[in-house]
């Protein structure tokens, strides 16, 4: 399975990019162009690449602009899939994280998708998962990876914009489950979900099918970029062969599990995480449902 990772690199003069991405210590690079690794977009690249090394299927191709939150970037990049981007490779999946929501870039880029010979999977998190709620076409997604806060996004049915989301958006995990028959409910949420959180629900089809919370290292929570490489994992399963709600639950258990052994401190980055990805990788995939 071949993926296309489409987002933005947090730099002004960083060009439309579109090709294969390899990882040299701690900077990407893609047609010469090489960025850090640091949360977002870039964790999730990471995230991927490494886990398809070490899973050794064929890695993922990126498309990429710099936006530091003003929107040209992701004006590009929207442009780019809609005039020339999908027609170039035969993806079969496509997995868009941090873009400016444009409601009408996106309905664009679904007419596109729909004239493939081939509908490719629709994956969304971050910013791209604000946009297709926003568009009224959530249901055309296979997986969107929420954390609690982006749930609430999706369980509420007046937000236009996640700002405008109402007051529980800062409850608790706990609140979790009724977010979710909301979100399904209404329309709002992809056919399945990995809501990222203290504890990880995996949903298909409105179930909850599976709930991950082992191994819980709190030290691994404010380590910015811990749900972008959560989303980068669920991809690189789900092309090794997985069906979407066990990769969703693997991944989980993956990303858990690289936190307990890198045994984080309040100075660790992502990529310092990243680090003990590929024992992550091959310890809780020696060991179904892998709990300490």
């Amino acid at each position: 399975m071949s993926w296309l990772i489409v987002g933005t690199v947090p730099k002004t003069d960083f060009p439309l990019t579109h090709g294969h991405v390899t990882l040299n210590g701690r900077e990407l690079v893609v047609n010469g162009c090489s960025f850090p690794v640091v949360r977002g977009t870039p964790a999730l690249i990471s995230a991927a690449y490494i886990a398809c090394m070490t899973l050794e299927i064929e890695s993922p191709d990126v498309l990429l602009c710099g936006d530091i939150g003003e929107g040209d970037g992701s004006r590009q990049i929207y442009r780019y899939l809609v005039e020339t981007g999908l027609k170039q490779k035969p993806y079969t999946g496509l997995l868009f994280h941090y873009l400016q929501p444009d409601v009408d870039w996106h309905n664009r880029i679904l007419i596109e998708i729909d004239k493939l010979s081939a509908r490719p999977l629709l994956m969304a998190d971050a910013g791209y998962m604000y946009v297709a709620k926003m568009s009224g076409y959530a249901t055309s997604y296979d997986l969107f990876t929420p954390d609690i806060g982006e749930l609430a996004f999706l369980a509420d049915e007046k937000a236009p914009h996640p700002f405008y989301t109402r007051g529980f958006l800062l409850h608790q995990d706990d609140m979790a489950p009724d977010q979710i028959r909301l979100a399904v409910r209404q329309g709002n949420a992809a056919r399945n979900l990995l809501v990222k959180g203290k504890c990880d629900y995996i949903v298909s089809d409105g179930v909850i099918v599976d709930v991950v919370s082992s191994p819980c290292v709190e030290a691994m929570e404010p380590v910015g970029g811990t749900g972008d490489s959560l989303a980068g994992l669920a991809a690189s399963l789900i092309a090794v062969g997985l069906t979407i709600p066990n990769a969703c639950s693997e991944a989980a258990r993956i990303n858990r599990m690289m936190g307990y052994l890198a045994n984080p401190t309040p100075a660790f980055a992502i990529a310092d995480l990243l680090k003990s990805l590929p024992k992550a990788i091959s310890r809780t995939r020696s060991i179904p449902n892998a709990t300490l």
